[in-house]
């Protein structure tokens, strides 16, 4: 029972992208050092996760605009309203623009390829470019409902005074005589 327990446990908090390709990331490349200097990183595979910007579809394949955020302990993108910059990610092989859309979240294993030089308004922006392994998209997380008093066992509201629990009162309370 408690070796069924733990497995659960450790299962349920796994990373997205397979054990095999995360052991050919290199851990200590930040994407503060990679946005420096891409050019000296290439080769490199490194593990990101952000926000698409903007997804082109080219002849041969997907280029994705992406904005860099910090990753929870699955891969997730978390605290989305901080970025130390943007990237390209080229995916050989075509991803269809409205699935991976703007502002979807994404985590990505990719092989640094160098820089590329694009406008981004009126300045010049050196983007660190990728070539995608692995792309895990996240879904669209829902709002939770919130109900306004607590349920009961059997899920209905406490307080609620069409619950059949109720009726016998009310049908005896307005019984016609």
């Amino acid at each position: 029972m408690c070796i069924a327990v733990v497995f659960v446990c450790l299962t349920g908090c796994a990373h997205v992208i397979p054990k095999e390709i995360l052991s050919d990331v290199d851990r200590d490349l930040s994407f503060g050092e990679l946005r420096k200097t891409p050019k000296a990183q290439k080769g490199k595979v490194v593990l990101l996760g952000g926000v698409i910007v903007k997804t082109v579809n080219k002849k041969d394949g997907t280029l994705f605009e992406i904005y860099q955020t910090e990753m929870d302990h699955e891969g997730r993108p978390v605290r989305l309203d901080v970025s130390q910059g943007r990237f390209l990610a080229y995916h050989k092989g075509f991803l269809d623009s409205e699935i991976y859309r703007k502002g979807r979240m994404v985590t990505i294993v990719g092989i640094v390829e160098g820089e590329r030089v694009k406008r981004l308004g009126e300045v010049n922006y050196i983007y660190p470019y990728l070539v995608i392994k692995v792309i895990h998209l996240w879904k669209k997380e829902q709002p939770y409902m919130y109900q306004p008093y607590p349920l009961d066992y059997w899920g209905h509201w406490y307080g609620d005074p069409w619950y059949p629990r109720y009726w016998p009162y009310w049908r005896n309370k307005y019984k016609r005589p």
